[in-house]
């Protein structure tokens, strides 16, 4: 766990010195009181958890010193279960290509950092707040306030503890909104789950409204949904107990991570690889069975040179930029990324044999 007070600049303005006895969201509260306008970003493509956790430090923020802070995000909201979230919970986000960004005199993130290369703030540009279950891959003294606790399974964890911490009353929506987070990250808490996970998903479960998660956990879909999971099938590829699939041009970037959890269950597996291309870049995502896979490691190894990567250590994403869509670079990369994965896992299968065989 990283709980950190940083000292320094940061848009002009000196960041505190921390406090002695004071808890740190208690410090950012009165930092950010009256200080102008705020928003908080999630990561691109943001996934429950990202999108829980920005509801959540926006409650707080509002309540806490009358601030309304603007939530938003890169790239689209795909999955359809995480439109059903921000459509039924009445999420607002606003894509960050229609801000001004230098309008705001704080800045949060959620579920992201800075230079990770899954968020679209820009670099130049500072960063005041920092709230993440992933491990720090740069460099953030530049940042006044940083909450890295790797051990959490959710960040939408992180922030129930803030809120109760603080005595705000988590009202029905909210409450939906943080347990359908926890639920979805943790997979019911049977993936990556700690203590602090297991106690919020249990006292945010009697608060939260049973009718709306059965719409948002449960949502219609077109038939391109059926058609990506059988364009994963047919380019399904085993190589001793590590699966590899390739979407190629997708529409939605959020399929890549939900068919690799789909794919995990095929028997003998234990760990997936999928990639997709999307608006010139290659989505990447890894599963494993493995507690010990620490697949972050992994794929920061994998996407060297190449790209941005993190995760734990049953789950994790990547992104390679300015991808060429062209199928010769699509089979050259997939191959690159198979050989160095089968390396880094210490498996010596030499080529793979297809998931389903062709028919006669």
């Amino acid at each position: 766990m990283t709980i950190n007070v940083k000292t320094g600049q940061a848009n002009g303005t000196d960041c505190p010195l921390p406090l002695e006895n004071v808890d740190l969201i208690g410090q950012v509260i009165e930092w950010v009181r009256g200080r102008g306008k705020v928003v908080i970003v999630t990561h691109d493509n943001p996934d429950p958890d990202s999108i829980a956790a920005a509801v959540a430090l926006r409650h707080l923020l509002v309540i806490k010193t009358g601030q309304t802070a603007v939530l938003t995000y890169g790239g689209v909201i795909g999955r359809s279960e995480n439109r059903n979230m921000v459509q039924q919970l009445e999420i607002p986000m606003i894509p960050i290509s229609e801000l001004e960004l230098k309008q705001f005199q704080v800045v949060c993130m959620v579920d992201t950092q800075p230079d990770t290369g899954n968020n679209s703030w820009p670099a130049s540009l500072p960063v005041h707040f920092v709230i993440d279950h992933h491990r720090s891959k740069s460099d953030l003294s530049h940042v006044c306030w940083v909450d890295i606790r790797e051990n959490y399974g959710a960040s939408a964890t992180i922030l129930y503890e803030y809120l109760t911490s603080q005595g705000v009353v988590i009202n029905t929506r909210l409450a939906t909104c943080l347990y359908y987070a926890i639920k979805s990250e943790t997979q019911d808490l049977g993936r990556e789950w700690s203590k602090a996970d297991r106690d919020a998903y249990l006292k945010l479960l009697p608060l939260a409204n049973n009718r709306i998660l059965f719409k948002i956990i449960h949502p219609q879909v077109s038939a391109a949904y059926f058609s990506a999971f059988r364009r994963a099938i047919d380019s399904a590829r085993i190589y001793d107990s590590a699966l590899v699939f390739n979407l190629h041009h997708i529409d939605n970037p959020d399929l890549v991570a939900e068919l690799s959890d789909f794919l995990l269950r095929y028997k003998g597996v234990n760990y997936v690889l999928g990639m997709g291309w999307f608006a010139g870049t290659q989505i990447l995502s890894m599963r494993s069975l493995d507690p010990d896979a620490k697949l972050g490691l992994v794929i920061q190894e994998m996407v060297s040179g190449l790209g941005t990567a993190g995760g734990h250590g049953m789950v994790a994403g990547g992104q390679i930029r300015t991808m060429k869509i062209e199928q010769k670079a699509q089979d050259e990369l997939e191959e690159i990324l198979t050989r160095r994965m089968l390396k880094a896992l210490d498996m010596n299968a030499q080529s793979g044999r297809p998931l389903v065989p062709a028919h006669d």
